[in-house]
């Protein structure tokens, strides 16, 4: 019941996640942050089991962290990835597999934006966008009608309020706020939520 949406552009990655935090039939809270900054060059969007996502992304930006501490540079985007898939994966021969769903957005001076898909089976994917939970469901259509190579930071901002506009009239579950965050050679930026008010403008 729970949506995280990214797609990258020309020389950035936009990130956008549902505010809501359900339980079974009910909303507890409606200003909960799915979008987690690991580094000044890199996001992680998680959903799943509210303990599970909380738990495993702590534990993937401590070590992150720690990796830069002990080398003194950070992991690139893509490596963070693959660190994340790992842990993932070694987690799921256990009995004690995580149940998180993951988007990982990052910026490397050299290889430029990175965009890397990963379910909770720990199947990795390096893409140009994507979507986990219902409400991606409805995204897939407008990714291959407006997205393109050379996408901007406005027309990537539009396409994410395409996305949006189309979960809440489409889907019956309630998803009235997304947060909205992008990485790029600056670092990372919040920006304006996607609201049902401001999609009426």
């Amino acid at each position: 019941m729970e949506t995280i949406i990214g797609i990258k552009g020309k020389d950035f990655v936009m990130l956008a996640a549902d505010s809501t935090h359900p339980h079974s039939i009910m909303v507890l809270k409606d200003d909960e942050n799915k979008i987690h900054k690991i580094s000044d060059s890199l996001l992680i969007a998680a959903i799943g089991d509210a303990g599970d996502t909380v738990q495993f992304v702590e534990y993937i930006s401590k070590n992150i962290l720690l990796y830069k501490m002990r080398n003194g540079y950070e992991l690139s985007p893509k490596s963070a990835a693959y660190f994340t898939r790992k842990n993932l994966a070694d987690y799921l021969r256990t009995r004690y597999a995580y149940q998180v769903w993951l988007l990982v957005a990052g910026y490397d001076k050299k290889e430029g934006p990175q965009l890397t898909f990963i379910d909770y089976l720990s199947n990795t994917l390096s893409v140009k966008h994507g979507a986990h939970g219902y409400g991606g469901m409805f995204c897939g259509s407008i990714f291959d009608k407006y997205h393109h190579d050379n996408l901007t930071q406005e027309e990537a901002y539009e396409i994410m309020r395409k996305c949006a506009r189309e979960i809440q009239k489409r889907l019956i579950i309630s998803q009235p706020k997304f947060h909205v965050q992008i990485v790029d050679a600056n670092g990372v930026k919040r920006l304006e939520d996607i609201t049902t008010e401001n999609l009426k403008d």
